[in-house]
């Protein structure tokens, strides 16, 4: 029935931050794993940038300049990454395919990936198969011993930090020691754990991670990033090309296309200048409220989120350990479509999403227990 809650973590919490969170004046929100609601402070840093594009055009350019780099350094902080091992990206998707489709393949090449993942992270593994590439497909759940069996003589391993649908956590620090024993690239889709959960991708050994910033880190879609370890950037080719990948960039009239010496070299063009604005807020924002504080708050409100619905009678997708336990709760009623039970929450003022069937719920550090207890309470009986 859950695990037994985290005893260091700071039941104010949620109280100290909860201004941040206008939404919480209008609902319940259970919905991160799905499109969070924007902390205050990526809100404010975007109505900035477009009140001063509006006023002023380009005028303050060098401002969004400077931006771009903070975004790239608050990234690598989160990361225990070097800022010149971090690339904006517009989506994890983007992110995942550049390194997929940028890896130096060759026929008979042999890839380990997991079935249960979301689409963004299996579909560009599964198209390398046409390209000779073989793949071997596990479980997410599958013991750590085959696991290991499979990394040996295979070039890469991809896997999701957190599975978007059950809310299982891998170890990464284990699965990276094994890739790294076996010489195996190590490729982590994040955006299920980032800025819920610490990630350091020197300690987990890491080469490569991309994360959409609209989750967990609290701040807007179509804005991310991908991190790739230093000693795979002239390996990795950039699968999109366009005047801001080469180093001479900023000379327009350059015909010079050496790429540049840092991740930006998988940045093909304009960036999404508000977005970053917003992302590089919140981002700094997490790193403010600290990343091990909001993993323990996260952890106890999903783990009295859990042990509540096994009280009423509802089947829980896969029960929770210390190890394996997120911030995602999915569950189903035995006789209820999910999609009336979520219905009937965002009646009461309860967001959530149904997912293949299941009521998946999803809080965030700044949710109160009271909260939960709420969404317990407004949940059709059994």
């Amino acid at each position: 029935m859950g695990f037994n809650k985290v005893l260091d973590a700071s039941p104010a919490l949620h109280l100290r931050y909860r201004e941040d969170f206008p939404v919480t004046r209008e609902l319940i929100y259970l919905n991160h794993a799905a499109v969070a609601p924007l902390c205050l402070r990526a809100a404010q840093a975007m109505k900035d940038l477009t009140e001063d594009a509006c006023f002023y055009g380009s005028l303050h350019y060098g401002d969004w300049m400077n931006v771009y780099s903070g975004l790239r350094t608050a990234a690598a902080r989160l990361l225990n990454a070097s800022p010149d091992e971090i690339a904006i990206v517009k989506n994890t998707s983007e992110g995942v395919a550049t390194v997929a489709s940028g890896f130096n393949w060759e026929s008979g090449d042999r890839l380990v990936a997991f079935e249960q993942e979301f689409p963004a992270n299996y579909y560009p593994w599964r198209r390398l198969e046409s390209r000779g590439v073989k793949v071997s497909w596990l479980s997410i759940y599958d013991p750590i011993e085959k696991i290991a069996e499979a990394i040996r003589g295979a070039r890469l391993l991809a896997i999701s930090f957190v599975n978007y649908l059950s809310g299982f956590r891998v170890d990464l620090r284990k699965i990276g020691e094994l890739c790294q024993e076996h010489d195996c690239f190590f490729f982590v889709d994040a955006i299920q754990g980032m800025g819920a959960f610490p990630i350091d991708v020197e300690e987990c050994y890491i080469d490569a991670l991309a994360a959409d910033g609209h989750k967990w880190m609290l701040g807007p879609e179509g804005n991310g990033i991908l991190y790739v370890r230093r000693r795979w950037l002239d390996i990795i080719e950039p699968v999109e090309f366009g005047w801001t990948n080469p180093a001479s960039y900023a000379d327009y009239s350059s015909r010079d296309m050496t790429l540049r010496p840092d991740a930006g070299r998988y940045e093909c063009g304009t960036l999404n200048t508000v977005g970053c604005f917003g992302l590089k807020a919140a981002i700094e924002f997490l790193l403010e409220v600290g990343v091990e504080n909001i993993r323990d708050s996260v952890l106890n409100l999903a783990d009295q989120l859990e042990g509540g619905v096994r009280e009423k009678g509802y089947e829980v997708m896969v029960g929770r350990t210390s190890e394996t336990g997120s911030g995602i709760v999915s569950f189903r009623h035995p006789q209820e479509d999910s999609r009336v039970v979520v219905s009937e929450l965002k009646r009461a003022g309860i967001l959530g999403a149904p997912r293949q069937g299941w009521v998946r719920l999803s809080p965030h550090f700044y949710i109160s227990p009271e909260d939960i207890d709420a969404v317990l309470s407004a949940l059709p009986t059994v």
